[in-house]
């Protein structure tokens, strides 16, 4: 179902924490609505078109969907593209990186004119009066890699960063930070690039006043004590080519 995770009457973060069903890995939407202009983030693929088109339809007319914003190139981020691009006018904003990937998800021609790349340095994105900020995220886990915070709700959608892998109770926010840790080490430590770019991003989010991390996958972080709990574990995590050894590659 549909999770409000504000409203001021104007402004919107909407949250879809249970579309997925069969063997896909559990993923989490997200609309922003900021009065008549909406975007959705990281819709997902075709496990979970259907039911984000019918449950998103009562908070905007899906013609009136102004962009679809796409963190990274993965499957379960945004594969659902081409029937959005036929079912709505929006636009789509992704890494500048993965561009020329992101027809391989449409129909021919679907995307042009329509695309818009995010640089390196990351950009702002207008909705209405409100600025969503993508921020880097690059090599967490994906090379080219956005995040992105609302400065209204004080909201970091952060992507895979945080993510956690849990069997149910993902719209709850993590409440014991030492034991969720189990649900997020093996995810992080795989697929997280290494400790230096944890440490870099980190840097960055301190700077910002967040209220609350929400990642795609599992449970959220809400409140200042949590999320200080999580920037101090990531920043401190080895992961990625920091544990590679030479029996990492080796001839089977």
């Amino acid at each position: 179902m549909a999770v409000e995770l504000y409203n001021d009457g104007r402004h919107k973060c909407i949250a879809f924490y249970d579309l997925v069903s069969g063997d896909g890995i559990q993923a989490n939407q997200f609309l922003i609505v900021n009065g008549n202009h909406s975007a959705l983030l990281d819709p997902g693929g075709d496990l979970t078109y259907n039911d984000l088109f019918m449950q998103s339809y009562k908070y905007l007319f899906t013609k009136n969907l102004e962009y679809i914003i796409g963190s990274h190139q993965d499957p379960d981020v945004i594969s659902s593209l081409g029937k959005w691009l036929i079912g709505s006018d929006c636009k789509v904003i992704v890494p500048a990186l993965w561009e020329r990937f992101i027809p391989h998800f449409t129909q021919p021609g679907k995307v042009k004119k329509r695309l818009i790349g995010i640089p390196e340095q990351g950009m702002n994105i207008y909705l209405g009066d409100a600025e969503i900020k993508a921020l880097p995220a690059h090599f967490l886990h994906s090379e080219g890699n956005f995040h992105f915070y609302d400065p209204i709700s004080k909201i970091l959608f952060s992507g895979d960063l945080g993510a956690s892998l849990i069997d149910a109770n993902h719209n709850n926010p993590v409440t014991d930070f030492e034991s969720h840790i189990a649900h997020m080490k093996w995810f992080h430590q795989r697929y997280m690039g290494g400790n230096r770019a944890c440490r870099l991003w980190v840097n960055m989010i301190r700077d910002l006043d967040v209220e609350w991390i929400v990642p795609q996958h599992g449970r959220s972080f809400k409140g200042k004590e949590m999320i200080n709990k999580f920037l101090d574990w990531i920043e401190n995590l080895e992961c990625g080519v920091d544990l590679i050894t030479q029996d990492t590659y080796r001839i089977p």
